[in-house]
């Protein structure tokens, strides 16, 4: 390995810990901290549909930026900025306008994170080691995820929702100062990666119809979005609603348990996946919606949060690992791994997008429960479209191009 590249890759698990709390933005604090200012819960559903739509639209093109660029540090580094500059105007003016846009602003750059990490990680590691890294990157990513949350239940108790938005600050911040610390050589002596040398970057519609085992694999990522983007922000407001949480601590409960689960499932899936491939990740993490959704409907009880979350552990973990895996494996050689890869994450993030809305809708009209077994029903067709139109392992392993 390249002695800087040696040098950067120290920086990864750094870099993926602080960025835990920035690349999702508030997440189910934002529904928690509008819901605590009055908002309706589907207006809630509708804004924040917004940022899932504009990140949707941009994020093959930006994918396919991002495999052109040699500068991949910079272009993360100016997401970070733009990010926290969005969050910080929901804080100071939480009205409808102003949350909209920021929304949308924050969903457009939010879609460089994915690709620019994929970007930065292939660089490093090439791909013969790709699985155990990404194995890494998302466990120190979920170890991030329950350190901050913890640090946000224990700030809000103390000093309410809005020190949410300055932890998320100071997590921003380190995670530039990973970046600058990295010191990666973006320009080798050596021959640059297939990712950055191929052709210019096709259409979303060419990289999906080229490929059928990612039309696949996108179509189920829309459908098991479309059910999961909302579950936990629903979680949250159905106890805050029902009166059996204190908001910002319950919130924080829930991602802690959660991200508990994913740290180990993601060391687990990077073993997997080098060992025998990623589909099986993947049917495993929609198999885990349908259950998620059953359990928070049928069981009215403070305690349902635990297998809840776990379950949403397990589905989260895997395909932290999965999804980018099986994208680069796919599309290696092509020149195309971050185009592809914005190419799923835009059908992934239409359903994301509408998630919130729907639920919202749901909740709002049947109450809660209806819309917990909607969300998992969703991920039911999912799981039959992956089961029976995804390759198996070895004839996937047959069709990838040579090394």
């Amino acid at each position: 390995m390249h002695r800087t590249h040696h040098h950067a890759r120290r920086w990864l698990p750094g870099l993926n810990f602080f960025l835990a709390d920035v690349r999702d933005g508030l997440g189910p604090f934002l529904g928690v901290f509008l819901l605590a200012q009055g908002w309706r819960l589907d207006d809630i559903g509708y804004v924040m549909a917004l940022g899932g739509i504009a990140g949707m639209l941009a994020t093959t093109p930006l994918g396919a930026l991002v495999d052109a660029s040699r500068r991949k540090r910079r272009l993360l580094a100016a997401a970070i900025a733009l990010l926290l500059a969005g969050n910080l105007a929901i804080w100071i003016a939480p009205s409808l306008a102003v949350t909209a846009a920021s929304q949308i602003i924050t969903g457009v750059v939010a879609a460089l994170i994915a690709p620019c990490l994929l970007g930065i990680t292939l660089q490093i590691t090439g791909h013969a080691d790709l699985p155990r890294q990404l194995g890494i990157n998302e466990a120190w990513n979920h170890a991030g995820n329950v350190a901050t949350a913890a640090l946000a239940g224990a700030m809000g108790l103390r000093w309410g929702l809005p020190s949410v938005f300055v932890l998320m600050a100071l997590m921003g911040c380190a995670s530039l100062a990973c970046l600058a610390l990295m010191r990666l050589d973006e320009t080798p002596q050596d021959t640059p990666p297939p990712e950055q040398t191929g052709p210019s970057a096709p259409g979303l519609l060419h990289v999906l119809t080229g490929t059928p085992a990612l039309r696949v694999l996108a179509v189920a990522m829309l459908l098991f979005h479309l059910g999961n983007a909302a579950m936990l922000p629903l979680l949250g407001q159905a106890a805050v609603a029902r009166g059996h949480a204190n908001p910002s601590g319950f919130t924080a409960l829930t991602i802690i348990v959660a991200q508990l689960v994913m740290i180990p499932m993601a060391l687990l899936a990077g073993r997997h996946a080098q060992r025998s491939g990623y589909w099986l990740l993947v049917k495993a993490t929609l198999l885990s919606l349908p259950l998620r959704g059953l359990v928070a409907a049928t069981w009215d009880s403070d305690w349902a949060l635990i297998p809840v979350q776990v379950l949403d552990g397990v589905g989260a973990g895997l395909l932290g690992v999965a999804l980018p895996g099986l994208v680069a494996q796919t599309l290696r050689g092509t020149g195309h791994v971050n185009a592809g890869l914005g190419a799923v994450m835009t059908l992934q993030g239409l359903g994301a997008a509408a998630s919130p809305a729907l639920a919202g809708w749901i909740a709002q009209r049947f109450g809660f429960d209806a819309a917990f077994l909607s969300l998992g029903g969703i991920a039911v067709l999912a799981l039959a479209l992956c089961w029976f139109g995804a390759p198996s392992e070895h004839r996937a392993a047959r069709l990838q191009p040579k090394a």
